[in-house]
């Protein structure tokens, strides 16, 4: 950030008084913008046994496997984000069945959300953002194609909980390798 939003002058860091973070501040208002991590939220979508994926159609990792799954819209619930996501990725209508995972992802200021989810209909295609979408058999998931950690850990807990049929919502952190234990 190099300029305020609010009176268009230019902004430094520092740690404002009371505070104990450096934060972007207005030089000329002294307004604080604060930079807060982004939500994704998406489904674990079943239908029959198998499990939807879709093969990515943007960057980043392009052509790999993702659940349904993209960044909450101000004035949506994590739920309705995880909805929407579903129906623009895999033209796919769901009945969300509770909260599945949640992992914090620090260095790179997100937290993922993905929600147990029934397909309703049997019906999926192709969204604007996925290649291709496919029902996969837990079997047949294909795992060097996977395209993120956060997606790989929710597939593995829900295969995992499709043997017991006991689904917690688990809540986990994926770090950086480099990131220093604290």
């Amino acid at each position: 950030m190099k300029y305020c939003s609010i009176c268009g002058n230019p902004v430094e860091q520092r740690i404002p008084e009371g505070d104990n973070r450096h934060r972007y501040v207005c030089v000329s208002c002294e307004t604080i913008h604060y930079q807060n991590p982004n939500i994704v939220a998406g489904t674990v979508t079943v239908w029959e046994g198998q499990i939807l994926l879709c093969r990515r159609a943007i960057e980043p990792r392009y052509g790999y496997w993702t659940l349904p799954a993209g960044f909450m819209e101000n004035e949506e619930t994590t739920m309705e984000a995880a909805a929407r996501e579903t129906r623009e990725e895999a033209l796919a209508e769901v009945d969300i069945q509770g909260l599945y995972s949640m992992i914090d992802v620090p260095h790179i200021n997100q937290v993922h959300l993905f929600y147990r989810a029934q397909l309703l209909d049997g019906r999926f295609g192709a969204g604007e953002e996925s290649l291709e979408t496919q029902l996969f058999h837990p079997s047949r998931i294909p795992w060097s194609e996977i395209s993120f950690p956060t997606v790989r850990k929710t597939l593995e807990l829900f295969l995992s909980d499709m043997k017991t049929q006991q689904f917690g919502v688990h809540v986990t952190d994926i770090r950086h390798p480099m990131a220093k234990n604290n």
